[in-house]
């Protein structure tokens, strides 16, 4: 009979409740988890994907497509929040697959993670020095075309010549800046964080606020446009397809459970970040929507990359435009920050279970964060982003969160029959029906994601595969545990 090699509840319990000076420093408050969640969801894509979801799919009925989008996350944030309430311990969804699935889905979920967030983080840098570059030319500041290009972008000149970028230096130096704040500890990250996205919540507020009076109720009408006769194209088919396209806005929720072994309390404060995050950012996305579309005919923005520009033009409000550029370079530093915390945090507890080298969950004796972790992820993201063309990461798509979705729910659904007696903190409720919604919520997702996507993720697991194989296996400390 095939041995999964789970890891028993027991060793993960045990992790949770010692601290000293070898593990990471439990430091972050509720509040500080609900502020990194918001951190990673309120992101670019709120004001860039919100426009053409009303204009090619919902009409003002993007309103419900954000309702619907944010149920069918929290159906995966109810099980995200069991667990971490349940295991308060680093490495998030592969932690959980490891004691309910076995070690080498634990391996497959751990090692695709690493990858969304180190590609995250990268493309998200690279346009942050896009956005830079394009909010100091209206100050007539002009970097060298050069140094803001890979040296595989063709770049034209002022004078006409054609050459190609060298290296993108402010992608670089953002990566390594947040990666510097990571390496001195939680608690300044959380502060930064907090920072940031006050400033992003306090734009979103700004617009809705300001634009209120502004709304024009006809453009509100019909709430519900009626279908072209083409599936996704207005009507009801039109709100869940428009659902589909801003689902990915919400995405970032299940990094806060990487955080579960620096926070105190977790099995209170876990939930509370996951949940409150979710449901604070649903509200603001409601009511960003309802301004938006409230202000200009949602037909204006059916191809618009910048559609919150179109909404302000209906406004005596033209400052708020380069107020929400600002905002928006401002606010991908603590999505970088986040992604690059998530993922540091994956390959930590990868490490302490001795899938990976033990140099990367060696604690900094002072700021007892895994720096060498930091360390390693800042020169390979930063040399990405700087050396990359963003065509070429191309659109950050989240098919490793979604599988990470898909596992947390079985496994929750799993652990209450295998283990019903075990503590919860936080009990999902309506189980199985709410892991079922949540698995199949997911995987629909999933099964719409472009084929390359597909087939970046194969090639990536591949690789991880070989290393498992390899390294891994020979160095598994539950593995060598139930040998001996």
């Amino acid at each position: 009979m095939k041995q999964y090699y789970k890891k028993p509840l027991s060793w993960l319990l045990d992790e949770s409740a010692s601290e000293n000076k070898h593990t990471l420093k439990r430091s972050l408050n509720g509040f500080q988890l609900l502020m990194l969640g918001l951190g990673v969801i309120i992101g670019a894509g709120l004001f860039s994907l919100t426009g053409p979801a009303a204009g090619n799919n919902a009409g003002p009925a993007v309103t419900l497509s954000f309702i619907v989008a944010g149920v069918g996350c929290a159906f995966a944030g109810l099980c995200y929040a069991e667990f971490a309430s349940m295991i308060p311990v680093a490495g998030s969804a592969y932690t959980y697959a490891y004691t309910t699935m076995g070690e080498q889905l634990a391996w497959i979920i751990g090692w695709d993670l690493v990858l969304e967030f180190s590609v995250g983080a990268a493309t998200v840098a690279i346009s942050w020095s896009n956005y830079l570059v394009e909010f100091l030319s209206r100050y007539q500041i002009y970097l060298p075309a050069q140094l803001v290009h890979s040296p595989f972008e063709a770049v034209t000149l002022a004078n006409g010549v054609t050459t190609h970028g060298y290296f993108n230096l402010p992608a670089a130096l953002v990566v390594i800046l947040m990666s510097l704040i990571l390496m001195r500890g939680s608690k300044g990250s959380a502060l930064w964080n907090a920072v940031v996205v006050s400033l992003k919540v306090g734009v979103v507020l700004v617009f809705i606020i300001l634009g209120w009076k502004y709304i024009q109720p006809a453009n509100l009408t019909p709430y519900i446009p009626k279908n072209t006769g083409t599936f996704g194209e207005f009507g009801v088919s039109g709100i869940l397809r428009g659902a589909g396209v801003i689902f990915f806005v919400y995405l970032g929720f299940d990094i806060v459970s990487t955080a579960a072994q620096e926070t105190k309390n977790p099995r209170r404060n876990m939930p509370v970040g996951i949940l409150g995050s979710l449901a604070v950012c649903t509200v603001l996305f409601i009511l960003f929507a309802h301004v938006l579309t409230g202000l200009a005919p949602y037909q204006a923005f059916k191809n618009s990359a910048a559609p919150v520009a179109i909404a302000i033009a209906h406004t005596p409000y033209k400052w708020l435009g380069q107020m929400i550029i600002l905002a928006i370079i401002v606010g991908y530093t603590s999505v970088i920050l986040v992604d690059l915390w998530g993922q540091s945090r994956v390959f930590y507890s990868m490490s302490k279970d001795g899938l990976l080298p033990e140099i990367f969950s060696e604690v900094h004796p002072r700021y007892r964060t895994p720096w060498k972790s930091n360390i390693l992820f800042c020169i390979f993201v930063s040399l990405f982003a700087a050396l990359v063309p963003i065509r070429v990461v191309g659109e950050m798509t989240s098919i490793g969160t979604l599988l990470a979705f898909v596992i947390v729910c079985g496994g929750v659904w799993m652990m209450r029959r295998s283990m019903p007696d075990a503590p919860r903190a936080f009990k999902t409720p309506w189980v199985p029906f709410v892991p079922i919604m949540g698995i199949l919520t997911c995987a629909v997702m999933m099964a719409f994601l472009p084929w390359d996507t597909w087939l970046r993720l194969i090639i990536w697991m591949a690789i991880g595969m070989v290393i498992y194989q390899f390294y891994g296996k020979k160095h598994s400390k539950v593995r060598q545990s139930i040998k001996s």
